[in-house]
């Protein structure tokens, strides 16, 4: 993924699984596209971090800041950006 848009939420009382969805469906309303990959922090994602939230493939960087999601669409191995419905 090069382009993609970048979500902070911090707030404790909301479970990580939730965040991402909540900015899944931020991102597919502004852009009209379904994200297919969101990276988060290790700390941010914690013990308990899904590896999927609905179609959405969720991954661990430490490039990423702390409470914040990286959301956009993933390339396939030929590096075309993989195709999928709004």
């Amino acid at each position: 993924m090069d382009i993609g848009m970048l979500w902070l939420d911090a707030d404790p009382r909301v479970d990580v699984g939730a965040k991402i969805a909540k900015a899944a469906t931020y991102y597919r309303d502004k852009y009209g596209r379904t994200p297919t990959l969101c990276f988060l922090h290790p700390a941010t994602g914690g013990d308990m971090c899904p590896n999927r939230v609905g179609a959405l493939e969720v991954r661990t960087s430490r490039s990423v800041l702390l409470h914040h999601f990286w959301l956009g669409v993933g390339q396939t191995e030929g590096g075309r950006a993989l195709r999928q419905a709004a």
